[in-house]
């Protein structure tokens, strides 16, 4: 069997979508976009959202409209993919790196406590794999230090606490509690990246919780102001009767969606819930066939919370990095192509360029060490879940296998 890791799921759906906007004249951000981001909120549960060119952009922008930056702290967690740091980078504020919490995937809650400060302005927790962040322990712990919160402009006193901007790149259409990823954390940034659940080629999306006295037009207004140059008009609006004139109301960035990518997530949505229910057979699937002592997977699916189904995280119980590296190899020789999610970041040139020791972060370490994600995708079928379980069982169980 020749199977994929996670291609995109492309249907005549969406390949007609993009047809209609070719066809329509209208490239770039226009109608296509707006009617996308109204999809995208509806969804959510949110009243707006905002959709931009990549979930990196989306917090990026989201701590530069909050006013983050020299002087001022984030906290991320030590165990995901560069861009939940980098972007404290961009802005120019100091990253914190938390660890994770023992045999975890998420950060440890009582770090993230202690690792809270006066400066501290926003956390940036990580939905790995689909599976939500606890937020309402989040949550508690920044209205526990709300009293050490030293808000720098009147959007953070109106919050009055660390602001929590979600790392939701792989959850969209999970659940916590009931509520839809996008409307739990203050702020939530989605990825539609080709290998995401929901895909628009590259791409992403910010949406937000209603904030007591603050207009959801006046935050929406920003990001257009921060996606486009700092210009007071965009394409759409400058088509009205009259209206060419605008304003450049500040040296902003560039990095708005448009209406090509939009209209391959709207064909995507149409057919969204379907994917979601296959990848949770996939999964099941997974789990009823790699049962015992050999694994311990990611638990995506309980009484608390419903994952999206993104990555199927697997540890090889009480292994190490190269005894993983060759189980890797191994499946790359049937043919099955697999995965590592994630590289600490403290493992990373840049990050220890920046003063992170990987020796400070050893529960992440031992997440890492003997972690390998399994192709996981809606186009995957029963039979060849099957042919991929059993190849990994043959493997762990060679005797001729190096550790």
């Amino acid at each position: 069997m020749n199977i994929s890791f996670s291609p995109p799921d492309i249907s005549d759906l969406e390949i007609n979508e993009v047809v209609d906007t070719l066809k329509s004249g209208w490239l770039t951000t226009g109608p296509k976009t707006k009617l996308f981001e109204k999809k995208i909120a509806e969804f959510s549960n949110t009243s707006m959202a905002v959709c931009l060119n990549s979930a990196t952009a989306s917090m990026e922008l989201t701590l530069r409209l909050l006013g983050i930056g020299k002087g001022d702290e984030v906290i991320t967690s030590a165990y995901t993919y560069t861009a939940s740091a980098s972007v404290i980078e961009h802005v120019g504020a100091k990253i914190i790196l938390v660890d994770t919490k023992k045999d975890s995937f998420q950060m440890d809650y009582e770090q993230l406590e202690k690792a809270i400060t006066p400066n501290t302005k926003a956390i940036i927790p990580v939905d790995i794999a689909g599976v939500m962040c606890d937020y309402d322990k989040i949550f508690e712990i920044v209205n526990r230090k709300k009293t050490i919160f030293m808000a720098s402009n009147e959007l953070q006193r109106i919050f009055g606490r660390v602001i929590v901007l979600a790392d939701a790149a792989h959850s969209f259409g999970a659940t916590y509690k009931e509520r839809k990823s996008g409307s739990v954390a203050d702020f939530t940034s989605f990825s539609f990246h080709a290998v995401k659940n929901l895909t628009t080629g590259e791409g992403g999306a910010v949406t937000w919780r209603d904030i007591p006295g603050l207009e959801n037009e006046k935050i929406y207004k920003q990001y257009m102001l921060l996606s486009l140059h700092g210009q007071s008009k965009d394409a759409l609006e400058k088509t009205k009767v009259g209206a060419w004139e605008y304003d450049i109301v500040y040296p902003a960035y560039k990095c708005n969606m448009t209406d090509i990518m939009s209209s391959i997530g709207l064909g995507q949505l149409q057919r969204y819930s379907q994917m979601l229910e296959r990848r949770r057979e996939i999964i099941e699937l997974y789990d009823k066939e790699l049962t015992g002592s050999h694994f311990a997977p990611l638990k995506h699916y309980n009484e608390e919370y419903s994952s999206s189904g993104h990555l199927y995280l697997l540890r090889l119980s009480g292994q190490d990095e190269n005894y993983r590296n060759r189980v890797i190899e191994k499946m790359a020789e049937k043919n099955i192509p697999t995965n590592v999610h994630y590289k600490p970041l403290p493992m990373h040139s840049a990050y220890q360029e920046l003063g992170f020791n990987m020796e400070d972060y050893p529960n992440a370490y031992n997440m890492y060490k003997n972690e390998i994600t399994l192709p996981l995708h809606p186009l995957l079928e029963d039979e060849q879940v099957k042919y991929i379980c059993n190849s990994l069982k043959s493997i762990v169980n060679e005797t001729v296998l190096i550790k």
